[in-house]
């Protein structure tokens, strides 16, 4: 049964099932596992690279995940395959590490925003140190106002504390109510709580803040690749186009296809849910690409995501700058969101008609008739001609 017990994207723990996605670097989906509810993501690293290498037959391949998915433990049972290579990041303890070390150095940042540097720590990788000044600006205010937030219901709680003259609150029914809120805002490691005789003190850690706030804009990006295949800006990008899997996963669970809730108990048929949905997700990523001249969408994006900066922010190009403000295309059609312009298009209709006054008489069809911006859409999207052109 692939129906197990374990922890769902929502944090519930309900009997659910895993599958997971492999797209190339366009979005475009390539292949889709199914597994047990109570697999780890890292667990299915293994079957991926075989799938990759054995279904597909391809001589040689790089995998792209995030932290959560290639863990060290997992990095290190890749390496004993040669035709595999991978990219990913480090987490925030290991490139404190690394500074410490004096691997990584505020000066390298002087002049530009990307650093390569290599670590015994980390032998036989490339690390690619990326600098980005306005991710710490955003860092620094959320921080600021965790802190703020936190502080503001740790005081809620103090004041109800006091207020319980008759039958003082226990301490530990204040560690409860503390431990709930320093903990959901993830602030605990910033706070020294002192808690005794019903009273609730507490102060800030300013040395761990500011030792949290010297690595705000920081991001470290690793890959067994070396330079003459890839290069370090290369490297980056790679990483950040794991975006374009995020959204096809986005699409299958919202509200465009909606794979959950699953209501199949045959092994079989979970299977053939999931594959259905991966090629409707297919064919939903090909509608955007033609219909992108009638879409709010950058039409720019893929080239300039192939020589832009790769660390600083992403900005539109002059061309959806201008489709945003103008809101028509250079026909003058106007734009739509996806959604949105599927819908215009469902008005299109096939009637099975009967005159009434002959109720014997056979039945005929009749077409909706087309918009411009309908005929416009069936022509990108090459479909075989409903209508004759007028």
């Amino acid at each position: 049964m692939l129906a197990r017990r374990g922890h769902n994207r929502d944090g519930e723990k309900l009997p659910c099932i895993a599958y997971g996605m492999l797209t190339d670097p366009q979005g475009r989906p390539v292949a889709v596992e199914v597994c047990p509810g109570n697999t780890g993501d890292p667990a299915t690293v293994p079957a991926q690279v075989e799938r990759l290498q054995g279904r597909f037959k391809l001589s040689r391949v790089v995998l792209v995940g995030d932290r959560g998915m290639l863990t060290n433990a997992r990095i290190d049972a890749l390496r004993a395959h040669p035709g595999l290579g991978w990219i990913s990041a480090l987490r925030g303890p290991a490139i404190r590490a690394l500074v410490e070390s004096g691997a990584i150095q505020m000066s390298l940042f002087d002049e530009r925003n990307l650093a390569e540097i290599t670590a015994v720590e980390y032998p036989g990788e490339r690390l690619m140190v990326c600098c980005n000044p306005l991710l710490a600006e955003q860092r620094r205010r959320t921080r600021e106002e965790l802190l703020t937030v936190t502080e503001k219901e740790l005081e809620a709680i103090a004041r109800a504390a006091a207020r319980r003259t008759r039958m003082p609150m226990t301490d530990a029914e204040l560690g409860v109510k503390v431990g709930r809120v320093i903990n959901h805002s993830k602030m605990a490691k910033h706070f020294e709580i002192e808690i005794g005789n019903g009273t609730l003190q507490w102060h800030r850690r300013q040395d761990r803040i500011e030792q949290e706030a010297a690595l705000d804009g920081i991001y470290v990006i690793r890959t067994s690749e070396p330079e003459e295949r890839l290069a370090a800006a290369d490297v980056v990008r790679g990483y950040k186009a794991l975006t374009t899997v995020e959204r096809a996963f986005r699409c299958l669970k919202g509200i465009d296809l909606r794979v959950r809730p699953i209501y199949l108990r045959v092994e079989d048929h979970i299977r053939g849910h999931l594959l259905v949905c991966m090629l409707a997700y297919s064919v939903e990523w090909h509608m955007r690409q033609a219909l992108a001249p009638l879409l709010f969408h950058d039409e720019a994006l893929p080239g300039d995501r192939v020589s832009r900066d790769p660390v600083s922010p992403a900005k539109p190009s002059a061309h959806v700058r201008q489709k945003k403000a103008r809101r028509t295309d250079d026909a003058g059609l106007p734009l739509h969101s996806f959604s949105s312009l599927l819908h215009d298009l469902a008005t299109l209709c096939r009637h099975a008609c009967r005159l009434l006054s002959q109720p014997a008489a056979p039945t005929f069809e009749q077409l909706t008739e087309p918009t411009p911006l309908h005929r416009r859409a069936l022509e990108l999207l090459e479909t075989a001609p409903m209508y004759q052109k007028g």
